[in-house]
């Protein structure tokens, strides 16, 4: 069987996938909400860093599996038709989960970062664009091809050990 080497195989492997992205978005987005409405980065604002990642951690490996993972992969399936690329289908696949879990983020992160509030609302308004481009950015460009980089690596790496010959070099 003919399997995309980019994308995880089993639970294992999806669970190293979601965790790779998840780290890398979790970190860069908490560390630029921070930085960006203390307006300065010094070593408080590290500390304030380094104590909120676990917590927002948690949170997005909870709620995008459970969720947005499962919303994401529906609505992919209903814009997409299985004769569409690799590509098509990813991009939806981050458009959706990006489109939920910022908006979710962007309120979560408000309420873990100045709990709850009369501008939580309109906070939410003001900041979640902002925040959606930024990560569909991100993840389009940068964190999921690191990402299917690894997969790629995994999957070599497990040839290997299998002693199976690429395709490539089979010809």
């Amino acid at each position: 069987m003919n399997q995309e080497k980019r994308l995880p195989h089993n639970e294992k492997e999806r669970l190293l996938y979601g965790g790779l992205i998840s780290t890398m978005t979790v970190l860069f987005m908490t560390s630029f909400s921070v930085i960006y409405f203390a307006g300065e980065f010094n070593g408080d604002i590290a500390w304030s860093i380094a104590k909120l990642l676990p917590l927002m951690w948690i949170i997005v490996m909870i709620i995008e599996p459970v969720i947005f993972g499962r919303l994401a992969e529906a609505l992919t399936a209903r814009f997409t038709h299985p004769s569409d690329s690799f590509n098509s289908k990813i991009l939806f696949r981050i458009l959706f989960t990006v489109l939920g879990m910022s908006a979710a983020m962007t309120l979560i992160g408000d309420v873990v970062g100045n709990g709850l509030h009369s501008e939580l609302f309109s906070n939410w308004i003001a900041n979640w664009p902002r925040n959606f481009v930024i990560v569909l950015i991100a993840e389009s460009l940068v964190i999921q091809p690191i990402a299917r980089f690894a997969m790629v690596k995994l999957h070599e790496a497990q040839d290997r050990k299998a002693g199976i010959t690429p395709e490539a070099e089979v010809l």
